[in-house]
């Protein structure tokens, strides 16, 4: 898989600073490209997310409101299938 583009600092609120604030808090050099905050960390960061599914869209063809419903209905799915519990039961091993 190919790398994914640097974040879009120019579509933040106030992008001067996110990006200082992201380098504030992730000061290595290595850090300065990260795709992520220090906030959330690359899982579940909503920039990266809102990346993701814009570039999903576009692959696919479709709105970014058509990727997220879709999206949507594909881990619906998932959830029932696995049984629809919020908490899975921990197995113990002895």
């Amino acid at each position: 898989s190919g790398s994914s583009p640097r974040l879009n600092w120019s579509s933040q609120r106030n992008s001067n600073r996110a990006r200082e604030f992201h380098d504030e808090t992730l000061p290595q050099e290595g850090a300065k490209s990260a795709h992520f905050c220090s906030m959330c960390g690359p899982h579940f960061c909503s920039m990266k997310i809102t990346e993701d599914v814009r570039r999903y869209a576009q692959e696919k063809g479709v709105t970014t409101n058509q990727a997220i419903q879709s999206g949507m209905e594909e881990k619906s799915k998932e959830f029932a299938d696995a049984g629809g519990e919020v908490y899975a039961k921990a197995s113990v091993s002895r």
